[in-house]
């Protein structure tokens, strides 16, 4: 089963993971010719406060 994990901010909402989660099942479905049931998806959501980037956590930029 492919699984992607997508790391990022969280979504704003339950609805925009569901429609996340649904455009990545699509491409996997695409790219590997394979029924939505064999996908895996896992969104792995980082709070700014936790993520830093040049030097500063992103929550103080």
């Amino acid at each position: 089963m492919p699984v992607v994990t997508v790391e990022g901010p969280p979504p704003p909402d339950l609805e925009k993971r569901r429609d996340l989660v649904k455009a990545v099942t699509e491409a996997l479905v695409g790219a590997y010719d394979l029924p939505e049931s064999a996908m895996g998806v896992i969104l792995h959501e980082n709070q700014a406060e936790c993520v830093g980037s040049g030097g500063r956590l992103i929550c103080d930029r």
